[in-house]
């Protein structure tokens, strides 16, 4: 089955949880100030910790037995990052991260059809202010050059992350789009229901549903406590009723804090036990059909494994 197929015909699809932030605090690497962590397949020691948490992940989706999705670690890999960072032009390095999870993903036999890759890609600039954001016509040529690579090199879709402004989420829609692959649009939103630019969720859902062809398969909430997903929603539906049929999956930070508070922490914070977390996130499922589930900041193995407990018997796919 397709990607496609699945977020059509699943219940409920896991996802992996933070990456960046583990390794950001793991004593044995060191991310880069432009490409993140982007560059450790090339290294022996951070390429073994990277493929550590991803089989870490991907275990509790063939435990669970629901389908799983796992991220390129490409988030910080468009090619003006990845020239700051050194790397010379014939390194593929989008390519080459599909190509490292591909070989996970081979590795599981049976279970490896339910297991899909995403070519993740992120903003140009700071995910959390949306005064650094691209133009739509902008956006769409820088974000071009990635969103190719990513698809030729074999991706199940392609995910553009935490987006906090609509005009460059609109751009990065247009170039995901062009590179003639399935994607998803992932948003940073305020309890109100805005993307931290202002606009309105169900605004720039129809802005680009509206302007670019294909449209996205759907879309996500990512970097927010899931309470902040179950305030916002519970508000739009009663003025926008079809929202919950384009908003496909969370991936739930521990904190409640803002991202800009979150941001400027030195320290994780994670008030809640990984069960209560997952209680969290599970209620937006059950509440709103939200189905694809997984962790942003704050969140290892423990937070997906207690989703997985969470939804107990309740797993279909």
């Amino acid at each position: 089955m397709t990607f496609s197929d699945i977020v059509a015909h699943a219940s409920v699809i896991l996802t992996e949880g933070s990456l960046r932030e583990r390794l950001h605090r793991n004593p044995m690497t060191t991310l880069d100030s432009y490409a993140d962590h982007a560059g450790f397949i090339y290294d022996p020691t951070e390429r073994v910790i990277l493929e550590r948490f991803y089989r870490e992940y991907i275990n509790i989706g063939r435990t669970a037995n629901v389908p799983f999705i796992v991220c390129t670690p490409t988030h910080r890999a468009n090619p003006e990052r990845l020239r700051k960072a050194g790397f010379e032009e014939q390194i593929d390095v989008n390519g080459d991260s599909v190509r490292f999870l591909s070989t996970i993903r081979d590795s599981y036999e049976g279970y490896a059809k339910r297991i899909f890759i995403g070519g993740l890609m992120g903003c140009r600039g700071d995910s959390y202010s949306p005064a650094d954001a691209l133009n739509s016509q902008d956006a769409a040529t820088f974000h071009e050059q990635q969103a190719h690579i990513l698809s030729e090199a074999g991706v199940d879709f392609l995910m553009a992350a935490t987006q906090p402004a609509s005009s460059e989420a609109l751009g990065i829609a247009r170039a995901m789009a062009a590179a003639e692959v399935a994607y998803v649009v992932s948003f940073v939103i305020r309890p109100v229901g805005t993307l931290l630019d202002g606009t309105p969720l169900p605004e720039a859902i129809s802005m680009i549903d509206g302007a670019v062809t294909p449209a996205p398969l759907g879309y996500m909430i990512n970097c927010v406590h899931p309470v902040v997903l179950l305030e916002a929603l519970s508000q739009l539906v009663k003025s926008s009723p079809g929202l919950c049929e384009r908003i496909l999956g969370l991936q739930g930070n521990t904190s409640t804090k803002s991202p800009e508070d979150l941001n400027n922490l030195d320290h994780v914070d994670a008030p809640q036990s990984p069960a209560e977390f997952a209680a969290a996130m599970v209620d937006v499922h059950r509440r709103f059909g939200v189905k694809v589930l997984g962790g942003c900041c704050g969140t290892d193995d423990r937070h997906i494994r207690a989703i997985a407990r969470c939804l107990g018997a309740g797993l279909e796919s």
